[in-house]
């Protein structure tokens, strides 16, 4: 009975399976990992989803170190039977779960219209990971992949440790990561000196472009706000207060249709109060101010044009966001939009709506903001 359970166990067996059913199983634990990621992980705040991270970057350098110290054949990273098929396949897959997790945060707190660039990066990466499998026997790839991941990183961990945000705390992150990176590399040679010294220009040069793209993308706006999120906001015919502390708001009810709409209806009486409300997540301790810009598009000129500008405080911790809003009266007919951005011009979110001028008031439904 034994024997025969070795025997269909046996590891020869098991590792020429794997070998041949690689690709879609590689493919399938990725999409997998990404949605498992994208249901549990809560906060960028937390010790448990930073310390999952951090042992994936402890990982993957352990792994880059160990696959560049073996000697190996040409060929080896496709042999099932040989130790170096299976370092390839670890980095792989916690470079993977790595670049997912970030994939999930940064989304988070991206308003695509204007942080695409970034999150294409991110997805770049992530489509490399599983696509150009045969560019981890390159050293380049791996330390290119590692040094973005641990940018990535420190530019919201950072602002978390900090309890800041804002251009000097951005620099701060990139200087971390540029010292942590050398601190590995220096570590990396001791282990594989050929190898490196063999590729040391090819790496220098794409740690270089990462860090300069990853800085002009900041600069730019055009990387997400994290640690901030927008959890919550919407364009509401009235906003108040209750004893319990909620916020009780009053809006036009289009159901389905308004998945359709870019631009919410907003149908306008004289005398009217259009409230901006927005939800913003900050971890804990992290206090600060944010703004609403109105801005009002103008057709002839093909430009959106600001109007007025409200700073709001935000405090830090709460799950669902701090809560908070701006009002304006007087709007004239056409498309606005709400900016809500960081005081350095980073854009947590966007609210669209288009002012409709009407006689008669209408159907308004409520509902709790919690």
């Amino acid at each position: 009975m034994f024997e025969k359970i070795k025997e269909k166990i046996n590891p020869r067996k098991v590792t020429t399976w794997y070998g041949k059913y690689e690709r879609p199983i590689s493919s399938l634990s990725l999409i997998g990992g990404f949605v498992f990621d994208a249901v549990t992980l809560k906060r960028v705040d937390m010790f448990w989803e930073n310390l999952w991270i951090l042992g994936h970057l402890f990982v993957i350098a352990f792994c880059i170190i160990l696959t560049n110290s073996l000697e190996n054949a040409p060929g080896d990273e496709a042999d099932p039977e040989k130790w170096h098929f299976w370092l390839v396949n670890t980095l792989q897959f916690f470079f993977g779960g790595l670049i997912s997790v970030f994939l999930v945060f940064y989304f988070r707190s991206a308003e695509l219209s204007t942080n695409w660039p970034f999150i294409l990066l991110l997805a770049v990466a992530f489509w490399a990971n599983e696509k150009l499998k045969r560019q981890f026997i390159r050293l380049t790839f791996q330390l290119s992949l590692f040094f973005l991941s641990i940018f990535c990183c420190f530019i919201y961990i950072v602002p978390i440790v900090l309890h800041k945000i804002g251009d000097g705390v951005f620099l701060i992150s990139g200087v971390l990561s540029l010292l942590f990176m050398l601190l590995f590399l220096h570590v990396l040679v001791r282990f594989s000196r050929e190898k490196f010294y063999n590729s040391r220009r090819a790496v220098t040069s794409s740690i270089v472009v990462i860090f300069l793209t990853i800085n002009i993308l900041y600069f730019t706006n055009l990387i997400p706000p994290i640690p901030l999120s927008l959890k919550d906001s919407g364009v509401y015919h009235s906003i108040k207060k209750n004893n319990s502390g909620n916020y009780i708001a009053q809006f036009e009810d289009f159901g389905w249709r308004s998945y359709l709409q870019i631009y919410d209806s907003y149908h306008y009486t004289a005398g009217d109060t259009v409230y901006a409300y927005s939800a913003i997540f900050s971890p804990s301790s992290l206090n600060l101010t944010v703004l609403h810009e109105w801005q009002k598009y103008n057709e002839e000129k093909n430009e959106w044009q600001s109007f007025e500008t409200f700073r709001l405080p935000v405090l830090g911790g709460r799950d669902g966001g701090f809560r908070t809003y701006s009002q304006k009266t007087g709007l004239s007919i056409g498309k606005w939009r709400v900016n809500v951005e960081t005081l350095t011009g980073q854009v947590i979110g966007r609210l669209r709506f288009e002012i409709i001028s009407t006689t008669k008031s209408p159907t308004l439904e409520t509902k709790i903001l919690k």
